[in-house]
């Protein structure tokens, strides 16, 4: 194996290691980003402070 490819193989590994800590950042931030949503909707705490009666139980027979 020459030089050349020795070097654009190892290139192509460090592309391929950086896509994927970039794909594990971002899905961890949606991640994040959808159990708040689901925290707020389900009233239960989370680390936003939020106003009394956000995300409680609505009554919607009345």
């Amino acid at each position: 194996m020459d030089t050349v490819s020795m070097v654009t193989s190892l290139l192509s590994m460090q592309q391929g290691n950086l896509q994927g800590q970039i794909a594990t950042s971002v899905m961890k931030q949606n991640l994040d980003a959808e159990k708040s949503a689901v925290q707020t909707l389900l009233g239960t705490p989370s680390t936003a402070n939020l106003t009394p009666g956000v995300g409680g139980n609505l009554n919607v027979v009345a």
